[in-house]
């Protein structure tokens, strides 16, 4: 798998980056369809990963961002992930910014993205998760809110996003740090986080009793936080007892890029340039929550040694995506690897 999409990659770097996009998305979807003779299919023997009270069939996740809208599950299942997260997804449909807005910078194996919530909104997402056949993955739905809504309503929309998912999803995750939406990392400070916990956490608890299921929350935070920000989120999520914390979104620091090709355009920064970053996040974060709240490790895993950095820094799990986009779905395979060989 590693050898065939090394041969295919420079073929894809030709074309525009979300051109490709979309063109592997729609070639993994019509290989689904074939079933046993799927040629990209993976399988990997059973590694369960218990965390936020849900059995994770293996360690190694899809971050969200490469499918928004939940169309094209199926044919990510295939390459063998034990999780996948859709989204993000905002409770009304939205055109994201201008392209160009997704850029590779091979020489530091990184992508910089601009999309802004690019997504058709939250009735399309959970038209396509009922249509879902009966699976054998773990799904997480990941909230923001749209553009246009004031930051004083932003609670509104993750709200909504919970209730219109809530009894489809496995778990659901409150992205406050995608650094592509004007005024969203606020929500990740103090009161601000407080307060959107606070309501969200309440109608968590009216749901439950609706639909007689408790449905995890995680929240994903940014790397560009200093050691006083995140001690105050942390004891914030304690407070709360949130499921879970992703670490991390990307990154605003482009310096290690910025005298590389596209490496000073605006947007979010990912790939190798934000694994150390991200991993030194997750070993902070690990010595203030310990064992009493998981930590989901995403950011510039390349490898089974950047898998393994974030395990020793206190992940439970981890989720994949610039390195998908370098390595290819055989990375799938070495994460579990690196997983299976810590336990």
């Amino acid at each position: 798998m590693i050898d065939w999409y090394r041969w295919l990659r420079p073929w894809l770097f030709r074309l525009d980056p979300e051109t490709v996009h979309h063109l592997t998305l729609n070639a993994l979807d019509w290989a689904a369809k074939l079933g046993p003779l799927n040629p990209v299919r993976q399988t990997f023997p059973s590694a369960e990963v218990k965390v936020m009270g849900l059995s994770f069939p293996n360690c190694a996740g899809l971050a969200a961002g490469l499918d928004k809208n939940g169309d094209h599950i199926k044919g990510l299942a295939s390459l063998g992930f034990g999780f996948i997260e859709v989204g993000t997804v905002t409770p009304r449909p939205q055109p994201g910014n201008p392209p160009p807005r997704l850029f590779r910078i091979p020489q530091a194996q990184a992508l910089i993205n601009r999309m802004g919530f690019n997504n058709q909104g939250i009735d399309h997402l959970v038209a396509n998760l009922r249509q879902l056949d009966q699976r054998d993955f773990i799904l997480g739905v990941n909230l923001g809110k749209n553009k246009d809504t004031a930051q004083e309503k932003a609670a509104e929309d993750y709200l909504l996003g919970l209730e219109k998912v809530y009894n489809l999803a496995d778990y659901v995750t409150i992205n406050i740090s995608s650094p592509n939406t004007p005024g969203l990392r606020d929500l990740q400070h103090g009161e601000a986080l407080d307060n959107l916990l606070a309501q969200l956490l309440q109608r968590r608890q009216q749901l439950t009793k609706h639909w007689g299921k408790r449905l995890p929350i995680a929240v994903k935070i940014a790397p560009d936080l200093t050691e006083a920000e995140l001690a105050q989120q942390a004891a914030i999520f304690l407070h709360h007892g949130i499921d879970a914390v992703i670490a991390t979104n990307t990154t605003l620091d482009h310096s290690s890029v910025e005298s590389l090709p596209h490496g000073q355009e605006p947007g979010g920064l990912s790939g190798q340039p934000l694994s150390q970053k991200s991993t030194e996040i997750i070993h902070q974060l690990y010595s203030l929550l310990g064992e009493k709240i998981p930590i989901i490790g995403c950011g510039g895993i390349f490898s089974t040694k950047d898998a393994t950095a974030k395990f020793e820094a206190g992940a439970k799990l981890v989720q994949l995506y610039t390195g998908l986009i370098y390595r290819g779905p055989g990375l799938v395979g070495e994460v579990i690897k690196a997983c299976a060989t810590l336990k």
